[in-house]
């Protein structure tokens, strides 16, 4: 149910079927001085007979009135899949769907939608009103309804005394809520929002996402948002969509990817400091099952042996295990399970230090409250001994092979 005296907007379902983008191979293409170059192929992309898979077997649907955020490192195919959406490139096969309707062949002026960029795209010779309103004048909306809707969007935003100011004369983060308010002003389906945030620096970024966050409950509507940034995903989307070389590792809540990571690169993707991982043997001892390392026996969680004892396949007892440094707490050297590590550097962070220690040659880092440092002496010395332990629930096991999680629920 939308909140009292929000209005009604247009929202879409969007799906994406079996969506394939490829880029044709170049290499009778000329360089510089009439030379034939070979199109150079980025990062780890799949490459065909076809050319270079830029986004492979993408299968989606995002729900009326979602939020969706698609991350991953540069070159993964994100910002790609969401030009498909918008229609700004061609998809090489699959189906796009809006609202149950196949748009592969659909004219982006007539999908419904409204995209947000990264450099704003704002004319720099108009006002933040005529920004605003040039899309509506083109389609020849009455002049009083123009005014409305950019004035109405304008409030929403925050931005109604810069209506007359150009975009030099606004700040990064004006300037983001004036294309904000462009897309806004069209009362779009679907709004598309291509690492927006990413040209302000790291506290008006803060403060921006916190914005799109209240904007999200003011504008009902549908959104996909693009970005690198784990932060923004964690914190704007209802779901994640995690992706790397072309291919989606994981579609779920934060929470789901956070909890519970479906392979190696999800886990070190998501969550800051990310998951610490060290090799290990799995060893099955009766009902139990436990870690062997070098020098440590490490017993897990009952509830891990179980779903063990129902998905681990004998054999498989060469594992990466994971756990995160806020799962890591501070010990007595007598304590059961407990670790000992040498101190490679203390970083105060506010209300955690980050502690990296070395052990067994791999280095772990423990992110402890600054309470508990202090209670400890307030300080640990380079080269210092100290011990720790696992939260046992919290420990993540990976086929050495695959990269898959073993005890992923």
């Amino acid at each position: 149910m939308r909140a009292q005296g929000r209005k009604a907007r247009k929202m879409a379902q969007i799906v994406l079927k079996g969506i394939k983008k490829v880029y044709p191979n170049e290499r009778a293409r000329s360089g510089l001085f009439g030379r034939r170059r070979e199109e150079e192929r980025k990062g780890n992309l799949e490459v065909t007979s076809e050319g270079v898979v830029a986004v492979q077997d993408l299968d989606l649907t995002v729900g009326d009135g979602e939020f969706v955020v698609l991350v991953g490192p540069s070159g993964c195919g994100k910002s790609t899949t969401l030009r498909m959406i918008a229609g700004l490139e061609d998809i090489s096969s699959g189906d796009l769907l809006i609202d149950g309707h196949r748009v592969n062949d659909v004219a982006p002026k007539d999908r419904d939608i409204a995209m947000v960029f990264q450099s704003y795209a704002l004319y720099p010779n108009m006002t933040v009103y005529e920004n605003m309103a040039f899309t509506l004048k083109l389609k020849k909306v009455d002049p009083a309804e123009i005014d409305r809707k950019v004035r109405d969007a304008a409030e929403t935003l925050g931005i109604t005394p810069y209506l007359d100011r150009k975009p030099k004369a606004l700040s990064g983060g004006q300037r983001q809520r004036v294309a904000i308010g462009r897309a806004i002003v069209r009362d779009p389906k679907v709004f598309l929002m291509d690492e927006p945030l990413s040209n302000l620096d790291a506290k008006l970024r803060n403060q921006m996402r916190a914005e799109l966050i209240k904007l999200r409950h003011k504008v009902s509507g549908t959104f996909i948002y693009v970005t690198h940034d784990q932060t923004e995903a964690m914190t704007l989307g209802d779901r994640i969509v995690i992706m790397k070389d072309g291919y989606v590792q994981q579609i779920g809540t934060p929470q789901e990817v956070f909890n519970h990571p479906a392979n190696l690169f999800v886990a070190g993707f998501i969550g800051m400091p990310q998951m610490n991982f060290f090799d290990a043997h799995l060893v099955h001892v009766g009902n139990e099952y436990h870690l062997e390392t070098s020098d440590h026996d490490i017993a897990l969680a009952p509830q891990t042996c179980n779903r063990l004892s129902e998905s681990w396949v004998d054999g498989t007892s060469e594992v990466v295990a994971g756990v995160r440094p806020e799962q890591i707490s501070l010990a007595r050297e007598d304590d059961l399970d407990a670790i000992s590590g040498t101190v490679e550097v203390s970083e105060l962070m506010g209300s955690t230090v980050h502690v990296h220690v070395t052990v067994e040659g791999n280095e772990l880092v423990l992110v402890i409250p600054t309470v508990d440092f202090e209670r400890e002496g307030g300080s640990f010395a380079d080269g210092e001994r100290i011990s720790f332990k696992f939260d046992q629930n919290a420990i993540h096991l990976f086929d050495k092979e695959s990269s898959k999680n073993l005890v992923r629920s």
